[in-house]
């Protein structure tokens, strides 16, 4: 079966990743951390099956993570955690947004508008 024909797998569970709300990729694009260049190259993953980005989403409708060991985010700078749930928390919310549209739109729009600033240096 043609990569096309099966989806976006996850990395971690082998599973189908088909709401873009899910999708650790699209996160990452959203709040400037993956390089458009990158997108169609790195492989895909739940949020929920990358807890080290995941445990930073305070969003009513999303089910808190726990990531353990040295990447905790009990085991960080309290300002530096603030910074991340911010910035995590609204490219989540981005992605819900465009799953609402329908991500038929242009990619170049899903980021946050200081990603997009980012991306255009």
């Amino acid at each position: 079966m043609a990569r096309c024909d099966e989806g976006y797998l996850c990395e971690v569970c082998g599973e189908d990743v088909g709401n873009i709300s899910d999708s650790d990729l699209y996160l990452r694009f959203v709040i400037g951390e993956l390089d458009p260049e990158r997108l169609h190259t790195t492989p895909e993953r739940h949020i929920r099956c990358n807890p080290a980005v995941g445990q930073f989403i305070v969003h009513p409708d999303f089910e808190p993570l726990v990531c353990e060991g040295a990447f905790s985010k009990q085991e960080l700078d309290p300002e530096y955690v603030q910074q991340r749930e911010t910035l995590v928390s609204r490219g989540f919310e981005r992605l819900r947004e465009i799953e609402a549209e329908g991500p038929e739109g242009d990619i170049t729009s899903y980021p946050l508008p200081e990603a997009i600033a980012k991306y255009r240096r």
